[in-house]
């Protein structure tokens, strides 16, 4: 059968959320910097090509997440990686850091041993992270990432909802920025049955706050507007632990299965301006799936009220499938399609 071309996988899932890793058969991308490569990635038609036919249909789905790997930014990450969906490429993607994490212990692109800590760093569009990946007889039993410098925004945004219904909405950024609101606030919590209707309003939150000024405030404008709307229902609460549920609707309408790791960091970074996390704080954020990350605040670099927080989000991430997608000449598909 005459192909055009195919191109080998790796796929994860953490907690959950699908993290499809390509490390091979890409074209040079080019740039100094991981962002900068992001930068070229938007414009490659080739690699446009490459990333459509794995995120849409039939070889992917409407939620379909995954990364290109690339060279780190200097010799002191060992790798480098785009974050994709199906809408483009993403600045940040802690689900796809803990998945990567796993990844290059099991592929050996990372020594391990049976019974280890091994810190895997990786150079992401918002900077330098490190997923520490803890094995137990062979296996991978916990990863936890360091992200980026993550923190509060804006507090108590006033919007006014197509409906007329008002609400206060926080803007935090884990690596992107991401807008917070608990989910009462519209009548509504984070279940399955709910879903339709925060996928809804999940949008129009996300357009409504994408050019504001509150959403221009990184100092690199890459990083800038609003990347998702973080629904959240509050479980309970002590002094040492809050339960959350959450549901992040991210890029345009797509949903996170997992409790979305740098989402999890934004929301932290909120926590800790709002006075309600402190370092020895923990944060069981689950998923609407029923999942869960467990987030902290990392006590170096010191928190600070005015410069933020370093976010530690815990979970795992498991291989399903080792894959060669193949596009034959024929296909009248090339570039896949999406009914959502």
């Amino acid at each position: 059968m005459p192909v055009s071309f195919s191109i080998s996988a790796s796929d994860y899932h953490t907690e959950g959320e699908p993290f499809r890793i390509v490390s091979s058969g890409l074209p040079d991308l080019k740039g100094e910097t991981v962002l900068d490569k992001r930068s070229f990635a938007q414009t490659s038609l080739e690699l446009e090509q490459i990333r459509q036919l794995l995120v849409n249909e039939p070889r992917g789905h409407a939620d379909m997440y995954g990364g290109f790997i690339t060279e780190p930014n200097d010799s002191g990450a060992d790798f480098g990686v785009l974050f994709w969906h199906g809408d483009g490429y993403s600045t940040a993607c802690g689900h796809g850091t803990i998945a990567l994490g796993a990844w290059a212990v099991e592929s050996g692109l990372v020594a391990s041993s049976d019974d280890s800590t091994t810190p895997v760093t990786i150079d992401v569009p918002s900077g330098r992270v490190r997923a520490v990946v803890t094995k137990s007889g062979g296996q991978i039993t916990r990863i936890t990432f360091q992200n980026v410098l993550s923190h509060n925004v804006a507090t108590a945004v006033n919007l006014t909802l197509d409906d007329g219904r008002e609400v206060k909405v926080d803007i935090a950024y884990g690596g992107a920025n991401y807008a917070i609101l608990e989910a009462s606030q519209l009548g509504l919590s984070v279940e399955p049955e709910h879903l339709d209707e925060l996928i809804r309003l999940g949008r129009e939150i996300k357009w409504a706050l994408n050019n504001s000024a509150e959403a221009q405030s990184q100092g690199d404008s890459r990083l800038n507007g609003i990347y998702g709307t973080i629904f959240f229902d509050r479980l309970q609460a002590t002094e040492s632990t809050i339960h959350d549920r959450n549901v992040t609707i991210y890029a345009d309408g797509r949903v996170d299965r997992s409790p979305c790791g740098s989402g999890t960091a934004a929301r932290i970074a909120q926590l800790h301006h709002l006075g309600q996390m402190g370092p020895d704080t923990l944060l069981m954020h689950d998923s609407i799936v029923g999942t869960r990350f467990e987030g902290k605040i990392a006590t170096s670099p010191a928190p600070s009220a005015e410069h933020g927080v370093v976010p530690e989000i815990s979970g795992n991430s498991w291989l399903m499938a080792e894959s060669s997608f193949i596009l034959s000449e024929s296909d009248p598909l090339p570039s896949g399609f999406s009914l959502r």
